[in-house]
């Protein structure tokens, strides 16, 4: 019976490397697979699902008005599963037409994205997710000042962390780093008010 699945976590968790992953075992089998990522990370260009070691690998874009259960229907033969990157960006109506997949054509579907933005507040598709997947796991990574689990994403501008503004802003290591709750509330500045990457990694190895 296929499931949907929701695989969630912080930013440099290996999502991307790991739904490359999936597709090309997939694929090895000669088993088909629908590739799908948002049209609002552009990082890349549209279309793409990148990862960070370099791996990446054309998709189908999911844009504000595509019904992904017609464009999953539409396709013959009937694929063996569905994959979808950036599930965060995600509407409500699209979580609900992935449900409809699953139900409907009795197609797996692997939905990766974060849950929470860099204000701890879940994303719209994200919220969903956590609502209608069948099964949600955690793809852990640790924290980029310490060795505990990062379970929230720091906003930087200009080596300073960002607590207020827009949900979202497209960006990568430049922009987000993967933090532990700790470290979200009290990162290691200097006299500046810029954060110190690593420096209690360093401190702590001593």
């Amino acid at each position: 019976m296929a499931q949907l699945y929701f695989k969630y976590g912080a930013m440099n968790s290996g999502k991307s490397i790991d739904i490359l992953k999936v597709t090309h075992n997939y694929e090895e089998q000669a088993k088909s697979v629908v590739l799908l990522t948002s049209a609002v990370d552009d990082r890349t260009g549209k279309g793409v699902v990148a990862s960070r070691i370099g791996i990446n690998r054309a998709a189908q874009v999911i844009e504000e008005d595509t019904d992904i259960f017609e464009l999953v229907k539409a396709i013959a033969p009937k694929p063996f599963c569905v994959l979808l990157d950036e599930a965060q960006f995600l509407k409500k109506r699209h979580v609900i037409q992935l449900a409809k997949v699953v139900d409907d054509l009795d197609i797996p579907v692997m939905a990766y994205g974060l849950k929470n933005d860099f204000q701890n507040e879940l994303f719209e598709g994200s919220r969903y997710l956590l609502i209608y997947a069948d099964k949600i796991e955690e793809i852990k990574t640790i924290c980029w000042f310490c060795a505990h689990k990062a379970t929230m994403n720091m906003r930087i501008h200009d080596g300073k962390p960002v607590y207020a503004g827009e949900q979202i802003q497209i960006g990568g290591n430049e922009s987000y780093w993967p933090v532990c709750r700790k470290h979200y509330f009290n990162p290691p500045l200097d006299d500046s008010g810029r954060v110190k990457p690593r420096a209690l990694e360093t401190k702590e190895r001593r």
